[in-house]
């Protein structure tokens, strides 16, 4: 459909749009899966079915339909995509729906989709609103009639936000209603008898340490007990289960907030932040298993956790500085070789590990001695007043950061209180507007003006925050770089570095080689960086040739 043609045709031959011969679709949504909602659902369909079909002058199009979805995004509302694709492929020429709220509750996804619409040859009739796109003046109202869906949006979810914290505080269960062993009722759990005897088990068999996660899938698969989607139980569902403290008859509520009315984005309080009490009537949260059973679950599943943290310690940290070394030249790790000479002495170097796998000639990278580089690392920490000094160097760094900051800040506050201006000079030309003082054109070109201001102010009030350090920062990098500076201190008397103490203070050591010296870049969690310098294997013992030493690392692959 020509849009601009039948606008024309509309105000020249003063016709009803419901006259024009016209391919039209609806869109409905409900926002929840409740039975009355749904039946609600039910009655939007066969009312525009009825509505659309009844019109001799229209062609009747499937409608759209999304069930249990919100309103206040339109990011997971597959149908009304969908409707929007099939919009730009032409199929349609008109879309009826209720109301503005049920198109979309956030003004800036109503402008837009409108627009791509329009764009696209298709109008909406919001027929509860009395909005019709095909209308000149239908974006101002549309504008309007948004603003106040998506503030009763926020509205909802204060109330529903107050809500929650009231019923947490009188002990009613909230969240999923799918819970194996539990029918929830009224704010209640009930016992499901029909899934209670597999929660049991799970908990019996994995209490005993003689079951692994696989094993118990396997067995759960093999009794006929799936997931909702008919599939093996996975780890995460099974430890899940095993971690919620509801099984041992506990009540735990205020786990997850909302920090985002529209993108839905939500936040896991940490533990000391939950409400969560044994229930002892049992009226609320019953028990399927003891607290006992519980509890031994629990501690199998923790210390085998601790096992993994272990062994995946003893795999990667093997040493003082596995994973630490990088090669500048190709960005590959050094790995570590164990040799014997032939006196019996344990030898162990350095090599990169691109050069072992890509032959000797795909890096310039020499093999450095563990009891070389070893000291280099030691010396950074115990060497005293030189590096300290160094290491002090963050802090004037900081401080200049500190500087750039308050500049932030003052910015900062100059662009809060020009955005604080083009908010109120827009909601002055809404009142002018609806005064009757600024006519719609004219309120539409300057509101339109304000809104590209407003926009170009909140991207550098972004820009600038993301540059800006926060006062919380600046302390917790301070504390860092004290920490270092006492633990300096602390290893001058010569006591050994051990791997956790590498871990906590270095990020990594860069590597550059060289035909004479090797350079090393060691990059500390503080932010500075310490240089250190190694003289080659050439210069060191010049009785060994670079055929020996070729030799050497030839043998090490």
């Amino acid at each position: 459909m020509d849009i601009y043609s039948t606008r024309e045709k509309i105000r020249k031959e003063n016709i009803n749009f419901m006259n024009l011969p016209l391919r039209v679709t609806f869109y409905a949504r409900v926002s929840t899966d409740f039975n009355v909602q749904l039946n609600s659902l039910d009655n939007q369909i066969t009312y525009y079915t009825d509505f659309i079909r009844k019109n001799p002058n229209w062609e009747y199009v499937d409608g759209y339909v999304d069930e249990g979805i919100s309103g206040v995004s339109t990011a997971k509302r597959e149908r009304f995509n969908e409707m929007i694709e099939d919009a730009k492929a032409g199929m349609f020429d008109l879309i009826v729906t209720k109301e503005v709220s049920r198109f979309a509750r956030n003004t800036l996804d109503s402008i837009r989709f409108t627009r791509e619409l329009l764009a696209s040859g298709v109008a909406v009739y919001f027929q509860n609103d009395n909005i019709n796109t095909l209308d000149e003046d239908s974006e101002l109202r549309l504008t309007i009639m948004s603003s106040m869906a998506q503030d009763e949006s926020r509205k909802i979810s204060t109330r529903v936000r107050f809500g929650h914290q009231q019923a947490i505080k009188k002990g009613t269960v909230l969240g999923t209603n799918n819970m194996y062993g539990y029918i929830k009722k009224d704010g209640k759990l009930m016992i499901d008898e029909t899934q209670a005897d597999f929660v049991r088990e799970l908990f019996e068999m994995y209490a005993t340490g003689k079951f692994s996660m696989k094993q118990m899938e396997k067995h759960f698969y093999q009794k006929g007990i799936r997931n909702s989607k008919g599939k093996m139980l996975s780890h995460s569902t099974m430890s899940n289960i095993i971690r919620n403290p509801k099984y041992k008859g506990y009540y735990a509520g205020n786990k997850v907030r909302i920090t985002d009315l529209f993108t839905k984005k939500q936040k896991f309080l940490p533990e000391e932040e939950w409400v969560m009490y044994k229930d002892e009537t049992g009226e609320t949260v019953p028990a399927i298993v003891s607290e006992e059973l519980w509890d031994k679950a629990n501690e199998v599943l923790y210390m085998r956790s601790q096992d993994v943290i272990t062994a995946q310690h003893k795999t990667v940290h093997q040493n003082l500085l596995t994973g630490k070394l990088i090669c500048a030249h190709c960005g590959m790790p050094y790995y570590r070789k164990d040799a014997v000479s032939k006196g019996g002495e344990k030898i162990s170097k350095w090599v990169c590990s691109g050069k072992i796998k890509n032959g000797a000639s795909s890096c310039p990278s020499r093999a450095i001695y563990e009891s070389e580089i070893k000291p280099i690392i030691e010396d950074i920490f115990k060497s005293g007043q030189q590096h300290i000094e160094e290491l002090s160097a963050c802090v004037l760094k900081l401080v200049s950061e500190v500087l750039d900051t308050n500049e932030n800040k003052d910015e900062l506050n100059r662009l809060n209180q020009e955005l604080i201006t083009r908010q109120k000079m827009k909601a002055k030309l809404l009142q002018y507007n609806a005064d009757g003082r600024m006519n719609d054109s004219e309120f539409i070109r300057m509101t339109a003006d304000c809104d590209n201001e407003i926009k170009d102010i909140e991207k550098k009030i972004n820009a600038l925050s993301k540059t800006s350090k926060t006062e919380r920062e600046m302390k917790k990098e301070l504390a860092e770089i004290k920490t270092i500076l006492k633990a300096a201190e602390k290893h001058i008397d010569g006591e050994e570095i051990d791997r956790a103490f590498v871990d906590r203070y270095i990020s990594d050591v860069t590597v550059y080689p060289d035909e004479e010296i090797t350079r090393f870049e060691i990059h500390l969690k503080a932010g500075t960086t310490v240089t250190k310098t190694l003289q080659n294997l050439t210069s060191r013992a010049g009785s060994n040739s670079k055929k020996m030493i070729k030799a050497y690392e030839e043998s090490m692959k």
